[in-house]
């Protein structure tokens, strides 16, 4: 039996009207799936407000109410409670309903604009190589132990998140390695949680439709490492100009990793293929699968948090050479022919400059580089002419083609990234919004040893058009494509 009063522990409550004594069956704030003796707790979305569904949550037997603002009707036999803010009130009583798990397990937040999931996913790769028993909570999969769910949001709501912690310390899990994003950090989704560390990736152009402007945006991220607890690390890209800034006010202990400049954990890229990369780690050559400049922090953030986190540093190097990219983050096939394909969620103008740098500091300069790009509708559209201009800058051809529209004009968006594009480069670019079509397109425009991009929606299987999701994937639909071409 849970009492109301046991879950609002650490709750700033502002007013009480009925009994804190009471024994309560679940928590909710979507009022739809409130039953017998549950908690509604209204929480103000950038859609819908919560206090909107009081009533609604009342009738459905509601037995207690959470809200920033008192209804005007009071029903008797309800426990209504105001607190200051019913997004950290959520996250606090989810802690609290499921025994607040972070405290029982390592939690290890990464977060950044770039990054995320490839940190998140190798960690969860290496640690489970060491023979510890490991959970992740990823954009692409939740994972507790062997177990995998699917998951819809970079950092799920917190009820979620405590749920499936909880699963985790049941099941024995030792560490868990959870991506953090700007939104779930604004909507106190982190708050209540224990993390015994925290990793800063990078800070470039993303979310602007969310986020007043890049100030609020880094300020966001920044507000997660001043929450860290003394015994946490903080573990910040020092050649990232916001990585000092994310360290300034944290009580957590801090260290540092770079490619350019001094630091606790320092990497120098030796030599790049395809197929792999040669890299020096703090004075130790290492062969590696993944490529590129931008996996070279990745890997250094791994390094640095593993030996934080107790493992040995032969075990975690040798592990490292091992490890193999995450599904859509530079996902590349050589057809028979010999064109190069490469799958990258890419989706970003830092990301995209990243990937197409990292492809032409490879190549020998022969080939053709072809990329098939979009943005996403519904988002932040300053980003759309910039990704047209590197895309068009740093290829030889460039497909402007659908992303996940959403609810916007495809071709509209598609006129957005054109109007980026400098006059010299525009005779390179053509426009197909069938995002098949465009595939297609680059496949038929490629000869032997030409390499082709595909960016913007690596491992999502989906095309989400007018609020439907149809069945999408690049990599598929670009290898059965080249399959075709070859016979």
């Amino acid at each position: 039996m849970i009492l109301l009063r046991d879950i609002l522990y650490k709750v700033t409550i502002e007013s009480v009207v009925g009994s804190t004594s009471v024994a309560i069956n679940n928590i909710q704030f979507d009022s739809r799936k409130v039953s017998l003796n549950d908690v509604f707790i209204a929480v103000k979305g950038s859609v819908s407000d919560g206090h909107e569904f009081i009533k609604k949550a009342a009738d459905q037997g509601a037995l207690a109410i959470i809200c920033e603002t008192m209804p005007d009707l009071i029903i008797n036999g309800i426990t209504y409670v105001q607190v200051a803010n019913t997004h950290s009130a959520l996250a606090i009583m989810a802690a609290n309903y499921f025994g607040n798990p972070s405290e029982e397990l390592k939690l290890v937040g990464i977060t950044g604009t770039n990054g995320k999931t490839t940190i998140s996913s190798l960690l969860y790769q290496l640690f489970k190589k060491a023979g510890t028993e490991v959970g992740l909570l990823s954009t692409v999969k939740i994972l507790v132990g062997d177990t995998e769910y699917k998951t819809t949001h970079t950092t799920p709501d917190s009820l979620t998140i405590n749920s499936y912690l909880r699963k985790m310390v049941d099941a024995g899990v030792e560490f868990c390695f959870m991506e953090v994003s700007s939104h779930g950090i604004h909507q106190k989704r982190t708050d209540a949680l224990h993390f015994v560390g925290g990793i800063f990736t990078n800070l470039s152009h993303d979310h602007l439709d969310y986020h007043k402007d890049f100030a609020e945006y880094r300020d966001v991220k920044k507000s997660f490492f001043d929450n860290l607890p003394k015994s946490a690390f903080a573990l910040v890209n020092i050649d990232d100009k916001n990585g000092l800034v994310m360290l300034q006010n944290t009580k957590a202990k801090k260290f540092t990793y770079a490619l350019k400049t001094y630091a606790d954990y320092k990497a120098q890229i030796l030599e790049s293929q395809f197929t792999g990369q040669l890299i020096k780690i703090n004075n130790q050559d290492l062969w590696v699968k993944l490529i590129g400049s931008f996996n070279a922090y990745n890997l250094l953030a791994i390094y640095g948090a593993s030996k934080l986190l107790g493992l040995e540093e032969l075990e975690i190097l040798q592990i490292m050479s091992t490890l193999n990219s995450v599904d859509g983050r530079f996902q590349y096939l050589i057809s028979e022919n010999k064109i190069t394909a490469i799958v990258d969620y890419a989706h970003t103008p830092d990301a995209l400059q990243n990937v197409l740098e990292t492809i032409n500091n490879i190549r020998t300069g022969n080939e053709q580089v072809i990329t098939v790009v979009g943005c996403g509708g519904d988002r932040d559209n300053q980003k759309r002419p910039v990704m047209g201009k590197i895309a068009a800058t740093l290829s030889t051809r460039v497909v402007f083609t659908s992303d996940n529209p959403r609810t916007e004009n495809p071709e509209k968006i598609i006129e957005q990234i054109e109007a980026g594009v400098p006059a010299e480069h525009y005779k390179r670019t053509i426009s197909i919004t069938n995002r098949k079509e465009a595939i297609k397109a680059a496949c038929q425009m490629a000869e032997e040893n030409d390499i082709i991009l595909i960016a913007g929606k690596g491992h999502e299987t989906y095309q989400e058009i007018n609020g439907e999701r149809f069945d999408f994937d690049d990599f598929k639909i670009v290898k059965q494509t080249l399959t075709t071409l070859n016979k």
